[in-house]
């Protein structure tokens, strides 16, 4: 099942879509086609694959007459999974036999070891054809310790946090991404940091734990992110327990935030499947607080045709 730090991977790509052909252009230093938009259009490859071929999204890219110059399959990898050395394959040859148009796949795995697996060539039979993943992994994420720079791309410098916060370089280069953090808004900084610290081991945690508590973030009053981060923990005064309270409550929020997403995509795919919802139908949706089911209800529209068949 995705997982928070998943999902957060997926709607930093959702939410800017710019960033894929970006780095691609400056991380891979490959010729991207000239293009003047970035869009998703996942929902139009679920109607191409079967739901176990589904992938975490699709961009497209188009240039000022509106043709369609690329498509990128972004996935977030966070283990080794066997099956998607044969499920990416499928992504970029049913996506480019559809869209007539170049399709790459773009793996985000932040751990050394999946990537390097990841980024292997995908023999498509015999050595007479092969699909070769674009990883952005630790050995292409810069780390990133400067906070201006951090600042300039702060979904960079989380990334960077998230593949070398546990190197040696790891304060530093977590230090610049609370900077970062500190320019976006509330929400997405809370879900960021947590993205970042799900990926650290105990001893870095501790580390970043006294970064706050010690307020060794350079110039701090410009990083409301920061101070209210502080401010809401009081981390120099509490108990380890009320510590753990308080990270407990903000995991709940977030859950919440993650069972708010999961909702509003179930009721996007009805909207666009044209299925209608009684108000019962509609009351339960909402109730839900149940992942798993959303997820499988969220499988279900794909060939359903009515509520019924969705809510089973």
């Amino acid at each position: 099942m995705p997982t928070l730090e998943h999902n957060a991977l997926v709607e930093m790509f959702r939410e800017h879509p710019e960033l894929a052909p970006h780095w691609l252009a400056t991380l891979f230093h490959l010729d991207v086609p000239p293009h003047t938009s970035a869009g998703v259009v996942e929902s139009s490859l679920d109607q191409l694959i079967p739901v176990e071929f589904r992938a975490d999204l699709v961009l497209e890219l188009r240039d000022a007459s509106g043709a369609l110059v690329l498509a990128i399959v972004i996935e977030v990898q966070r283990d080794m999974d066997p099956d998607k050395k044969f499920s990416w394959p499928t992504y970029v040859t049913v996506v480019r036999a559809k869209k007539r148009c170049g399709t790459v796949v773009l793996v985000i795995a932040p751990d050394a070891g999946v990537a390097a697996w990841a980024a292997e060539n995908i023999d498509l039979g015999l050595g007479l054809g092969h699909v070769e993943p674009l990883v952005l992994g630790p050995a292409v994420v810069p780390q990133i310790t400067d906070p201006a720079e951090a600042e300039k791309d702060a979904e960079l410098a989380v990334l960077s946090a998230v593949a070398h916060g546990n190197g040696p370089n790891g304060l530093t280069v977590l230090k610049a991404a609370l900077v970062a953090l500190g320019r976006l808004d509330q929400e997405h900084a809370m879900v960021y940091f947590q993205v970042i610290w799900s990926g650290l081991r105990e001893p870095m945690r501790r580390a970043l734990e006294a970064l706050v508590m010690e307020r060794q973030i350079e110039d701090e009053a410009r990083f409301p992110f920061v101070r209210e981060l502080m401010d809401r923990s009081k981390l120099a005064g509490l108990r380890e327990g009320e510590l753990k309270g308080l990270r407990e409550g903000e995991l709940k929020g977030l859950r919440e935030g993650e069972l708010k997403g999961k909702r509003d995509t179930l009721l996007r795919l009805l909207a666009r499947a044209g299925i209608a919802l009684t108000a019962n139908e509609s009351a339960r949706i909402h109730a839900c607080a149940d992942i798993a089911i959303l997820d499988r209800w969220i499988d279900n529209v794909l060939g359903a045709k009515t509520a019924t068949d969705v809510l089973s």
